[in-house]
């Protein structure tokens, strides 16, 4: 009856420790998970601040085509 006691107390032991472990984990990487999310959310405003560039700078048209030099003509030898 006794070693049943002992089990008993390891299990209910052992229980309790995972709870807490679980908890104190958790509570250490909430701020970790909250530092990740903000900086993933200034990543997300950077890429539509360059998205938003790109499309205005790729819309400049064509460019000009380059004029044509007047080269005179060469006498041709007879």
């Amino acid at each position: 009856m006794e070693t049943l006691q002992v089990l008993g107390w390891i299990y209910l032991g052992l229980s309790i420790g995972v709870i807490t472990s679980i908890i104190v984990l958790g509570l250490f990487q909430a701020g970790r998970v909250k530092g990740l999310e903000r900086e993933i959310g200034d990543l997300e405003f950077k890429n539509r601040i360059l998205r938003g560039e790109n499309e205005r700078l790729s819309k400049r048209g064509k460019p000009q085509p380059r004029k044509r030099r007047n080269w005179k003509k060469k006498p041709v030898k007879k």
